[in-house]
């Protein structure tokens, strides 16, 4: 999957939000200064020849909606963010933020303990199906 640019990301958080949307009401999302109309399109239209966006066409007027979604696109860019930066280690990754953020021996047992029961909340989803 391609990565975004910054502009494109930031219309996609703003699809992803709205789940469909015109070009007007992205640009209504959008923090002061707003940017011209035409940039936001030719951003949508960029987004869809990439493949993350499509259309449903009202005469000459087109309504967008995602079809990548957030969790995708993250996973995606997580795994290539840890595989350029870490040497695709999730445990090197960590690590790193742990001493960037000056994280104590507390707040990394807390992490564990979060992380052990997502995964045990999520082994129990799919145990019921």
């Amino acid at each position: 999957m391609k990565e975004l640019t910054k502009a494109e990301e930031q219309v996609m958080q703003i699809l992803w939000k709205l789940d469909k949307g015109f070009v007007k009401d992205v640009i209504d999302e959008m923090p002061d200064p707003k940017p011209a109309y035409n940039t936001v399109s030719t951003i949508v239209r960029i987004l869809e020849k990439k493949g993350f966006v499509d259309h449903n066409a009202y005469g000459k007027t087109h309504e967008y909606f995602p079809i990548v979604s957030r969790e995708t696109y993250t996973r995606s860019y997580m795994r290539n963010f840890m595989r350029n930066y870490f040497s695709g280690s999730f445990r090197e990754m960590v690590s790193f933020f742990a001493k960037d953020d000056n994280m104590s021996l507390t707040d990394l047992d807390e992490l564990i303990q979060d992380v052990k029961r997502d995964l045990e909340d999520e082994n129990e989803g799919d145990n019921k199906v």
